[in-house]
């Protein structure tokens, strides 16, 4: 018989098999979860991952967030700061410990800000507050630049000496407001409002970096309308790189810095000095070579400028030649045109018309045309008789004169056959002198013709 298996109580596990046991159901019935707490023991390893605890006033639990997680996180870790992380729940197998991968962190409290952050961009990407149409043009060479800022601000120091150093004839002015706290998204607005107003080319919106709740007031909604609502473009320089606001979005254009803002409002003088210099090299050069292409053209002129007399005699010599050139052609066309005449003469000479031949010719036309003339007149009076005597037989008027009546009905038209007629009918009865009207008493109808 073979042997049972032993029962599941008497089942002994090693501690790597219940450890791997423990961890596959701790992540299997624990979802990615955000948790809150304040971070302590923090440690940065040099393979690049980040050790520390989370704890509250009653526990803590061992974290550790991987290098490839830690360097998109954009800013550094503190023994103290409240976050919420986005951990997995797990079980590390070799020391038997309980701990949390770490996922994602935020600083704590930036869940709903970060909610309210996106409602609002949506929002006013949906009004097209944001759109890529409504965004002004930078001015290329700025006479003067408002910086809206707090004095107390570090990047306000940044900004004027980038500005000072790459462009140190352009004016300032300083619209100074609170950037942080609560009133400040108000304050920001009224000051870049004032800026709008102002004689500046152009304004700089600048600020250090921070958490999201100190870079909170850029978030606000009056301030995205106040730089749309400006009457000059906006350059928005707020916090660091990986930090976006609102304010960014609705500025024309967003730089990643303060420092990185000055640099695009202002061209660097150097660069516009050695731009101006090569354009005056260019223009020199240019100016040269017309001035030379157009002495050659006065050179060239002045070769063909001749003295007024020099001028004269030449002129004189050519009318001379044409003077003799015309004279020859002219002795020429004479002898042509009396040998043309005397050809004409001899052709006229031989075709001149003899009278008396010319005058017996005439003579016998005209009396063959005469007894033409009356042989022609005799047929077409023959023709003429012939056909008045026709007329004469088919004319009406001499039918009424053998004592015959022509009637006709009240319509005008003929009456041939009596059947047409009815009793009562009025007739016009023409005679050869003369007609009568008469009335039909009776109608008697003719035979009808085979």
């Amino acid at each position: 018989m073979t042997a049972s298996p032993p029962p599941v109580d008497n089942l002994i596990l090693s501690v790597s098999g219940l450890n791997r046991l423990v961890r596959e159901c701790l992540e299997a019935n624990f979802p990615l979860t955000w948790v809150g707490g304040e971070i302590s023991n923090l440690t940065y390893a040099a393979s690049g991952h980040v050790y520390f605890s989370l704890k509250d006033a009653g526990a803590q639990v061992r974290c550790v967030m991987w290098r490839s997680r830690a360097q998109l996180l954009g800013w550094r870790l503190e023994n103290g700061h409240k976050i919420e992380a986005r951990a997995l729940v797990s079980f590390y197998e070799p020391r038997g410990e309980f701990q949390l991968n770490i996922e994602a962190i935020r600083r704590a409290g930036q869940g709903d800000l970060y909610e309210r952050f996106l409602r609002l961009k949506a929002q006013l990407e949906d009004e097209g507050l944001f759109a890529a149409a409504g965004k002004r043009p930078l001015p290329a060479f700025p006479r003067r630049i408002a910086i809206v800022t707090s004095l107390q601000a570090a990047a306000l120091r940044d900004v004027l000496s980038t500005l000072r150093r790459r462009a140190a004839h352009i004016a300032i002015s300083l619209f100074p407001t609170a950037v942080q706290g609560e009133g400040a998204g108000q304050r920001i607005a009224d000051a870049l409002a004032a800026a709008g107003n102002s004689d500046c080319d152009l304004i700089l919106l600048c600020r250090g970096g921070g958490s999201i709740e100190d870079l909170w007031s850029f978030n606000e909604e009056c301030v995205a309308r106040a730089i749309r609502a400006t009457a000059i473009p906006v350059i928005a320089g707020i916090g660091h790189e990986t930090d976006f606001t609102i304010a960014d979005f609705a500025a024309d254009l967003r730089a990643p810095t303060p420092t990185a803002a000055a640099e695009m409002a202002a061209p660097e003088r150097a660069t516009l000095l050695q731009s101006l210099d090569a354009l005056h090299r260019q223009l020199q050069r240019r100016l040269e070579r017309a001035l030379g292409e157009r002495q050659q053209r006065v050179d060239w002129l002045a070769g063909r400028l001749l003295h007024p007399a020099e001028r004269l005699a030449q002129r004189r010599d050519m009318l001379h030649g044409q003077g003799r050139r015309l004279a020859q052609a002219l002795r020429r066309l004479g002898e042509t045109s009396r040998l043309k005449l005397s050809a004409v003469a001899l052709r006229l000479n031989a075709t001149r018309p003899r009278a008396t031949q010319r005058s017996e010719g005439i003579e016998h036309l005209r009396q063959r045309l005469s007894r033409q003339m009356r042989w022609q007149l005799a047929q077409q009076q023959m023709k003429l008789n012939t056909l008045g005597n026709g007329l004469k037989q088919l004319d009406p008027h001499a039918v009424l004169a053998r004592g015959y009546a022509l009637a006709t009905g009240a319509d005008g038209r003929t009456v041939r056959n009596a059947a047409e007629l009815k009793p009562g009918t009025i007739l016009k009865l023409d005679f050869a002198r003369g007609s009568a009207l008469a009335t039909v008493d009776q109608v008697v109808g003719a035979a009808e013709a085979d």
